[in-house]
């Protein structure tokens, strides 16, 4: 039987509790089994993963080791591996509903102008989450909407990488530019750096090829969130890493202004001097994010 999607785990170092999980949500799916892969792909773990995690209650599922560090290198080797015309990139911290493959095959099916989409996350927070970090949820992958939507223009319905679902010759698309502007291999992270902006390159090629994104309610999956995630100096590099690779790029599409108006800077005074303390440091963390950027961009 051809096999329809394959589902992609890029991970390194994982918390076996967590990818425990991850992999029992899998093996409850309602999709045919027989109708989707599972790839595992290791990237330079400390152990081999082949023997902490069973995978021998899924005939398609293949263990594969990628040295390379990083989520780019590892999600360029799952794209190279996989056999469905659907691929869905799976964290080592999404929990996906029991239904999550068979309605994004059913999407992939209905909506082919669509070449890459998600749907809504839900936060399963290790601790209560402080009030004051709620404003910043978003960057920790948590999508909540009340209707589906789609878009052929960038930004406007672009899923996050966390369950991203996306059609294989846009996945190839996207490696094809990843192998001729080198640039976008840094986008994303690479063992403790928290640059994020890959997934975000991935959906964008399908408006490259002439297709569209989307968010269907439908989908829906829940982020493993650790304590540490909720830390301030952890947001703190977050959302420099954010701003910095977001802002390369933009760049890279030809999206981003190196100069800087007085205009500009007079704002950024007013907002620092008027946020609290929590918020002012991720505030400045930002823009230091995008001060390296700049600087890396003019040099």
């Amino acid at each position: 039987m051809e096999l329809l999607v394959s589902v992609i785990i890029c991970t390194h170092n994982p918390r076996k509790d967590y990818l425990d999980r991850v992999l029992a949500a899998l093996e409850k799916q309602t999709l045919s089994i027989n109708l989707w892969e599972l790839l595992l792909i290791d990237n330079a773990s400390d152990k081999i993963l082949s023997s902490e995690f069973d995978l021998t209650w899924h005939p398609n599922a293949c263990y594969v080791r990628e040295e390379q560090l990083g989520l780019t290198p590892a999600r360029l080797r799952g794209i190279k591996e996989a056999l469905g015309q659907t691929l869905i990139f799976v964290d080592d911290d999404n929990v996906l509903d029991s239904d999550y493959l068979e309605i994004a095959l059913q999407i992939s099916q209905n909506y082919p102008f669509i070449g890459a989409w998600g749907g809504k996350i839900r936060p399963d927070f290790e601790i209560e989450p402080p009030e004051w970090t709620k404003q910043y949820w978003e960057m920790l992958a948590i999508r909540e909407f009340n209707q589906d939507k789609w878009s052929n223009l960038l930004y406007e319905t672009t899923p996050c990488g966390a369950g991203l679902c996306i059609r294989k010759f846009v996945a190839e698309k996207y490696a094809e530019s990843v192998c001729t502007q080198t640039k976008r291999i840094n986008l994303d992270r690479k063992g403790k750096q928290l640059t994020s902006g890959g997934d975000s390159d991935l959906a964008y090629t399908a408006c490259d090829v002439g297709l569209g994104t989307g968010l269907f309610t439908a989908l829906k999956m829940t982020h493993l969130i650790p304590a540490f995630r909720l830390q301030l100096d952890y947001l703190e590099r977050l959302a420099e890493g954010l701003s910095y690779s977001h802002t390369i790029l933009h760049s890279i599409r030809g999206e981003v202004s190196t100069k800087i108006s007085w205009r500009r800077k007079v704002f950024q005074y007013y907002v620092r001097w008027r946020l609290a303390p929590n918020h002012r440091r991720l505030y400045n963390a930002s823009q230091r994010g995008l001060q390296m950027a700049l600087r890396e961009l003019t040099s």
